[in-house]
């Protein structure tokens, strides 16, 4: 296994000056961004809007850092809330096999807590029907109102282990104020993954219907946030100063996605 994760890491690293295989890359998801290609997946019968490779990468990281909370903004259709949940009930069950432990499905040790200004009915109503709802919290609101902060971070003070997703509003304004209230909840070494950071690099006419474009985005909003942790600083709510990295290392390994400079990783 330390062979094959070496190879991986050298493999990886070869990426990154293959001039072809990156401009190959780069094409396809500008091409694939244009035809809707992340709305064709499904995870255990719910549309997730993501890319399959974006998931793999979200499988690994969970699978590292053994969160007990997910916290997620925008829900949709529920995919990622129940793609989370299952990959939390898999460390639940693992954790219970090292230990002896006996694993109660009923009272589980882990959760997803998602966040959405407007969560429609039909979709509410098929994420509580499905097997794992008692893993998953939603609230209604927007996610950076000071109620709904104030709600999800009493969530989160119950939690040692905190990763947080954020792929709701994609405007500069708001994935910063999103920053700004989510980013100091996640636990050292853990991750605050920021999606459709690929909006930078799109051409402007790609969504002539909504209010984000180049140069007001995730992507940008996730600098400005990095530069305000380098100038001015910023502190976790477990009082330590708060540093966050890029895992260009996930990008590279990826090659297919929609999150460029979107993995943070808390350092």
């Amino acid at each position: 296994m330390n062979n094959f994760r070496e190879d991986s890491k050298q493999r990886v690293q070869g990426f990154r000056n293959n001039a072809q295989l990156q401009s190959d890359s780069r094409a396809f998801v500008r091409s694939s961004s244009g035809a809707k290609y992340s709305y064709n997946f499904f995870w255990q019968g719910r549309p997730i809007i993501q890319c399959p490779q974006d998931m793999v990468a979200i499988q690994e990281i969970i699978w590292d850092v053994r969160p007990d909370l997910i916290i997620e903004t925008g829900i949709a259709h529920g995919g990622s809330l129940v793609l989370s949940a299952s990959l939390l009930t898999l460390l639940d069950y693992y954790d219970a096999v090292e230990t002896g432990n006996v694993l109660d499905p009923q009272v589980p040790r882990r959760k997803v807590l998602g966040v959405d200004i407007d969560i429609r009915a039909h979709n509410r109503t098929a994420i509580e029907a499905h097997p794992l709802s008692n893993r998953i919290e939603m609230i209604q609101g927007s996610s950076v109102a000071p109620d709904t902060i104030a709600q999800v971070a009493r969530v989160a003070s119950a939690f040692e282990h905190v990763l947080v997703l954020l792929d709701s509003n994609h405007t500069h304004e708001h994935v910063l104020a999103e920053l700004e209230a989510y980013a100091p909840l996640v636990s050292q070494d853990s991750y605050c993954v920021v999606f459709d950071t690929v909006i930078e690099d799109l051409p402007a006419d790609f969504y002539p219907d909504r209010d984000w474009g180049p140069g007001n985005n995730p992507k940008t909003a996730l600098h400005e946030y990095l530069r305000r942790l380098r100038d001015e600083g910023r502190k976790s709510v477990d009082g330590a100063p708060l540093h966050f990295a890029i895992d260009k290392n996930i990008e590279d390994k990826l090659l297919i996605t929609v999150a460029p400079d979107g993995y943070l990783r808390r350092i």
